[in-house]
């Protein structure tokens, strides 16, 4: 793939990748052909940010959980309150690191 293809993609999505994972991304990618960037860039990665809110708010109900594809993990923290609480406040210490890993591994399922 061309690299302006491949910087405007980090362009787009750098902040939803972990940073320390770039390189392989980007080795990845530089073996991907052209053909393959409509379907790279119409990935829908999860926001950080947005994440987090959801965590906060409404985190010990689960949901941040069930977003993620973790849906047992959704369900303890329904039933538990989030573990009163314990569970709730680790999810909310390292959801965006988790959101970015999680956005990794998509991206890496379709390289």
């Amino acid at each position: 793939m061309d690299a302006n293809k491949i910087d405007m993609f980090f362009v787009a999505n750098g902040k939803k990748l972990p940073a320390e994972k770039t390189v392989i991304v980007r080795e990845k990618m530089a073996q991907v052909d052209d053909s393959r960037y409509a379907t790279l860039s119409s990935i829908e990665f999860k926001e950080p940010t947005t994440m987090l809110l959801i965590s906060i708010f409404i985190g010990g109900l689960g949901v941040d959980r069930f977003m993620m594809g973790e849906t047992g993990m959704g369900i303890l923290k329904l039933l538990t309150g989030g573990l009163c609480g314990i569970l709730w406040l680790i999810d909310v210490i390292g959801i965006s690191k988790k959101v970015k890993e999680y956005n990794f591994n998509e991206l890496m399922k379709i390289l």
